[in-house]
């Protein structure tokens, strides 16, 4: 049995993970990262991010080539399988891969492959694949396991027509139809990648509204264009039973509905990834969702143990897990660090949506005078000129000061283009306003143009008072 000293010990490689762990080995720390998977990466370059963000590139290209006329003259519109589109994903999956492998080596990280389970709060028991096992004895611990998708004990998942989150990118058939149960953000994005392959989709929404944190303009457009696309929503509505079947799956609600499908994804929450890891031999435990507390500094109810990334839950983004990883690094080594909380949401829905800052709701309850500025895509030369003229920028900002407020974004690129006003938001004041946009030339035509836009929209609309 091998035993091996280090200052840090992360487990897990995913974003979270691998910025704790190269952050922390230029920090002159000697690191280790434990992972379960035989390849680094995490379910963001396995099952989640990579995977489903590439998938719908591959289904967004494949609408356009049927949509615009101008490729009639290459032949009539294509239908591909599902299995099809996947090639694509897999290769973007083994180049990330090889990328994130790249850093371990570079910043002399050892790499562990196995599964990991605390002896006390100083070891940690590595059970590797040939069934050896290795002792690493660690000053510090970061958990950053990340998570899965909930299972509910009456939903058959073993049944070859059921599907969650991870297990649907390795579906072999083509549906006709499917039921996605749960629209929250990875069920609104998989319906609109699913309708874009021509497949009939049930999204069965258990609230009122689509992503009802989203700035309610945003929620109302990304329903009409899901509808659009021939998704029917149906809100307020919570399963009874699931009846799978060899010829398709029927899910009873509550309402007394039933609704047939030939395949049925479970999109309905996560939970973390912390059951294996032995948590009560430390004094540690995890929430009824396998999430763990963390403090302002990232650090567990355990002096010497961290937690980031989905394992401690909200936001639950790549994005903020990475910038957690990065944070967690630098409260370790006793240097200064930021509370990750005002990371952009970013949608990948087709089209795709993002926001940061406050929403209309939230500011119209805070008794926050605002005023707003929109500039639809439709108006702009870029999004005539690439035909992807369906969308809006929406800027909220202060009647006052000017002080921009929240940023909205609907449309093609939204998830870049709320990067722009992100940097101005996080200007110092008086450098934060809405001015900037009317007093800065922007390069034309280009999708920013619509910052301009919006931003004389809403100071006529002041002018006006």
């Amino acid at each position: 049995m091998a035993q091996q000293k280090f200052d840090l010990v992360v487990i897990g490689s995913g974003p979270a993970g691998e910025a704790a762990a190269m952050s922390a080995a230029k920090k002159g720390m000697r690191v280790a990262v434990v992972e379960k998977r035989p390849l680094v990466g995490g379910n963001c370059t396995h099952k989640g991010t990579i995977p489903s963000k590439a998938l719908r590139h591959s289904v967004k290209q494949l609408m356009r080539y049927n949509t615009q006329s101008v490729f009639r003259a290459l032949g009539e519109p294509r239908r591909l399988t599902f299995p099809e589109v996947m090639k694509t994903v897999n290769k973007v999956i083994s180049m990330q891969v090889e990328m994130h492998t790249s850093f371990y080596a570079r910043n002399k990280v050892d790499l562990v492959i196995g599964e990991a389970k605390f002896i006390d709060a100083h070891k940690l028991r590595v059970q590797l694949p040939d069934g050896a096992v290795e002792i690493l004895t660690s000053d510090k611990f970061v958990i950053s396991t990340g998570s899965r998708p909930y299972r509910p004990e009456d939903v058959d998942f073993d049944h070859p027509r059921v599907y969650d989150s991870d297990t649907i990118l390795d579906m072999q058939h083509t549906p006709q139809a499917i039921i996605i149960y749960g629209a929250g953000v990875i069920g609104c994005e998989y319906a609109s990648i699913f309708a874009g392959l021509g497949i009939k989709v049930d999204l069965i929404n258990t609230r009122s509204h689509l992503l009802e944190f989203l700035d309610d303009e945003i929620s109302d457009a990304l329903s009409y264009h899901l509808r659009y696309m021939g998704v029917t929503v149906r809100h307020r509505e919570e399963y009874a039973k699931v009846i799978p079947s060899d010829s398709g799956v029927i899910m009873e609600m509550q309402s007394g509905k039933r609704i047939h499908g030939d395949a049925l994804l479970w999109c309905n929450g996560r939970s973390g990834n912390t059951e294996t890891l032995g948590l009560d031999s430390i004094g540690l435990k995890a929430n009824h969702r396998g999430q763990l507390s963390v403090d302002d500094h990232y650090c567990t109810e355990v002096e010497n143990i961290y937690a980031v990334g989905d394992v401690i839950g909200w936001p639950s983004l790549a994005s903020a897990s990475y910038d957690q990883g990065r944070a967690v690094a630098a409260a370790i080594a006793g240097r200064g660090h930021r509370v990750v909380e005002d990371a952009p949401t970013g949608i990948y829905t087709l089209p795709e949506i993002s926001s940061v800052g406050k929403t209309e709701s939230e500011l119209t309850a805070a008794k926050v005078p605002y005023e707003v500025g929109r500039a639809l895509f439709k108006h702009t030369a870029r999004a005539q000129i690439s035909g992807e003229r369906v969308g809006m920028l929406k800027i909220l900002f202060h009647i006052d000061t000017h002080e921009i407020l929240g940023i909205h974004c609907f449309g093609a690129e939204a998830a870049e283009i709320i990067h722009i006003g992100q940097a101005i938001m996080k200007q110092p004041a008086p450098n934060n306003t809405i001015d900037f946009f009317v007093n800065t030339t922007f390069n034309y035509p280009t999708m920013a143009e619509a910052y301009r836009s919006a931003a004389l929209d809403g100071l006529n609309r002041v002018m006006r008072l």
